[in-house]
């Protein structure tokens, strides 16, 4: 027999756990709109199997945080068969959405013709570098196809996060200044190397003083595309005090010669870290980019607090 306030037998009721309440509420599950424009990763610098895996791996990251989600990959300098030009995607995409609205006129459906992009390019690059900017806002014009262009990933709290842990995995910097012990190798001043000259290195700066917060050393941004700015950086920071340096690049992989690297760190006499690569962060700032150009996020990605 029961009673009004549950079994008889006297076993516990579950009950529906109640919403959490503010701000600490989990925030509903976001997923792509119907419909909505593709997100196309536009990748700058020679074409390789490399650069399609590290693209391959930030697409699958920004899938993973929005279902539904159409990403798509362009090279800024594709051939056109293995490696697809930007262009070329972009006009693919706009083919396939005139299809499906004409497939859907035929099958007898009430449809609004679609408008607005048909595409939000994302470069895939941490700063502004104009000379490749200007490669892609070319390959977006000349495609013909009505998309939106982004600004660049960077600065951000979590590209900071991503040059931590690239130093750390490198040996060069402690994963944790939280936990008691100390790292042989840790540099005391971080050369952070970034290509598209003077504006580039200011935008560093910013990414880097947050670095610096989190490793409490001095952090400098120098170019890699301008003589000499390696070397009087690393001379700036000898003369402040630093005496093992570590050069970290401020790059994702693609947009530069990997040799360019290695040359800068003989430069300044010092070890380096590798590039930010396809760290989760990436993944996460392109759709950042994405769904902000589209109206529909509820926030920016955080990066993680300086313990």
């Amino acid at each position: 027999m029961s009673s009004p306030t549950g079994p008889a037998s006297g076993l516990p009721v579950r009950m529906p756990r109640p919403r959490q309440p503010g701000r600490h509420r989990r925030p509903e599950p976001l997923a792509a709109p119907e419909g909505a424009p593709a997100l196309v990763l536009a990748v700058p610098g020679t074409p390789s199997a490399t650069a399609r895996g590290l693209a391959e791996e930030v697409v699958s990251i920004a899938r993973s945080e929005l279902p539904g989600l159409d990403a798509r990959i362009g090279y800024v300098d594709g051939d056109g068969s293995e490696f697809p030009t930007l262009q070329a995607v972009l006009a693919h995409a706009a083919e396939e959405r005139t299809a499906r609205y004409e497939q859907a006129l035929a099958a007898g459906m009430d449809v609004k013709e679609p408008d607005g992009p048909v595409a939000v390019v994302v470069p895939l690059l941490a700063g502004p570098d104009s000379a490749l900017l200007r490669q892609v806002r070319q390959a977006v014009m000349d495609s013909r196809v009505a998309a939106e262009l982004t600004d660049v990933l960077g600065p951000h709290p979590l590209l900071a996060e991503a040059l931590h842990v690239r130093l750390s995995e490198a040996g060069l910097a402690r994963a944790d200044r939280a936990r008691l012990f100390t790292v042989a190798t840790a540099a005391d001043g971080i050369i952070l190397a970034s290509v598209g000259g003077e504006e580039a290195v200011q935008a560093a700066g910013i990414t880097g003083m947050l670095l610096a917060a989190r490793l409490a050393v001095p952090v400098m941004a120098a170019a890699l595309d301008q003589e000499g700015s390696i070397a009087s950086v690393a001379e700036q920071l000898r003369s402040s005090g630093s005496q093992q340096l570590a050069l970290a690049p401020y790059l994702i992989g693609p947009e530069i010669d990997p040799g360019l690297i290695e040359e800068a760190a003989k430069e300044a006499d010092c070890p380096a870290s590798e590039a930010l690569g396809p760290y989760p962060a990436i993944g996460k700032l392109a759709l950042a980019k994405y769904t902000t150009a589209l109206g529909i996020a509820p926030q920016q990605p955080q990066g993680t607090p300086v313990r």
